[in-house]
């Protein structure tokens, strides 16, 4: 990144400093995408879950990471984004704390299938940090002048991202060395001191600062300029969300970010069982592939953008719902573990490809109503990460075994259904030019 632009001698923060602070809290929250992954082989042991049960727990942080999004990522529009971020942090903190002291106190000896409810609940509770994805788009979007955002915006969510696949590679360290309550402990260590940075880094845009203190908007919004800022927010975000869900094109975005990022958030949570249960791989070995996959996906959707910016939207989701559409096959009909890991890492590529993609189609289909639609397919398109592995878990408790690697079949129906929904949004153009928004207001960035 250019070095940083001050927000002036009335304002705190730098660009350079708003970004690393909001990348360092998206960091630590969305690692509670891998809060269960690794550590669901144990619980399997100690309480005796089913697989649905196990499908459930791992799934459990992805519904309210998904669902908080929407209404979380409208906040910032109010105020800029550093107290969402807090509260989304905070309340993961309770979860991760919570799941400490189960496990200090219950674990292994009194941790019963009575006690899979309060499992249930802390997971929901940690998932909050996921939400801070929508929260930290924001923030950082006004920050940057709008020739810088897109470089901005791919930094924030690849490097982001790959919190998952460093918690699956972490965490079991963790645990292997002190135990599996130590692994949480030092989970919650380093939420907080992630959360103390953000505090240091994370300020709010130099409007939303100067409205804090009392400056009339008009007078905020021209002081807020002469620092840089260019987007402001709308003057009404009910109106926003109200206009994008009238919108037809805007559910089809939805299936389609559910399929991508919801399937990626799915697959980070379920691929250690998969691995573990179904080739009985090694424990270090599955967490290695999990990490493997979320990784790649992750730090792919940077260079991604630019493809989807220099060959269209379209063509590039067209070529990565193909790739998933072709490892989904692969994982299905495979009972050889070279050619499942084949088809995890064509799955992997699928979906960070598609990420992106969908992340230029939004503003191109949607032009009057981009942060409403945003935040529709932001939070409604990750609760994939929620739906599906229960039902990985329910092929597998009924069909056996083989149910592990059969249960992908409900991702050969999700790419072929993407493939059809992204040729008839292009094969019903959108108006190329957005509506200008009203006066005294820019139209926010999308918030996915």
């Amino acid at each position: 990144m250019q070095s940083g632009t001050s927000g002036g001698p009335g304002v705190r923060g730098s660009t350079r400093r708003s970004l690393i602070g909001a990348t360092v809290g998206f960091f630590i929250g969305f690692g509670a995408v891998s809060l269960f992954g690794p550590t669901a082989q144990s619980f399997i042991k100690g309480m005796q879950l089913s697989p649905e049960q196990v499908g459930l727990l791992v799934a459990m942080p992805m519904l309210t990471g998904s669902l908080l999004r929407i209404p979380f990522g409208a906040w910032v529009d109010l105020n800029g984004g550093k107290t969402p971020f807090l509260v989304l942090l905070l309340a993961s903190v309770v979860g991760i704390g919570g799941l400490y002291w189960m496990l200090l106190s219950l674990y292994p000896t009194h941790l019963t299938p009575e006690h899979y409810p309060w499992l249930l609940l802390f997971g929901a509770l940690g998932g909050c940090g996921i939400a801070t994805f929508s929260v930290g788009i924001g923030q950082v979007s006004y920050w940057f002048p709008k020739e810088r955002q897109g470089k901005a915006l791919s930094f924030y969510a690849g490097f982001g991202n790959t919190s998952p696949g460093l918690v699956a590679i972490v965490l079991p360290l963790i645990i292997a060395a002190g135990g599996l309550w130590v692994g949480y402990f030092v989970s919650l260590i380093i939420v907080l001191a992630g959360i103390g940075l953000y505090v240091a880094l994370g300020f709010n845009a130099p409007y939303f600062q100067l409205r804090r203190r009392g400056t009339p908007q008009a007078q905020a919004s021209a002081a807020a300029k002469t620092y840089g800022q260019e987007l402001f927010p709308a003057p009404s975000i009910s109106r926003a969300l109200i206009d994008s869900a009238a919108s037809w094109r805007t559910w089809p975005l939805v299936a389609l970010y559910f399929t991508s990022f919801g399937g990626f958030l799915a697959l980070t949570a379920w691929l250690p069982t998969f691995w573990g249960t179904f080739y009985r791989a090694p424990h270090w070995v599955a967490l290695g592939l999990t990490a493997g996959f979320s990784l790649f996906s992750s730090l792919i959707r940077v260079p991604a953008g630019g493809w989807s910016d220099r060959f269209g939207g379209e063509k590039v989701a067209f070529a990565a719902y193909g790739l998933l559409l072709a490892g989904a096959v692969m994982m299905t009909l495979s009972q050889s573990f070279g050619m499942s890991a084949a088809g995890e890492v064509l799955v992997a590529a699928g979906m960070g490809i598609a990420n992106a993609a969908v992340f230029k189609l939004v503003p191109h289909y949607v032009p009057d109503a981009v942060g409403g639609t945003a935040g529709w397919v932001g939070g409604l398109g990750a609760l994939g990460g929620f739906v599906v592995p229960p039902i990985l878990g329910h092929v597998a408790q009924t069909m056996g075994a083989i149910g592990y690697a059969r249960g992908y079949a409900v991702y050969v129906v999700l790419a072929i259904a993407s493939l059809l929904l992204t040729g008839l949004l292009y094969a019903t153009p959108a108006r190329r030019q957005p509506v200008e928004p009203p006066q005294g207001s820019t139209r926010t960035t999308a918030r996915l």
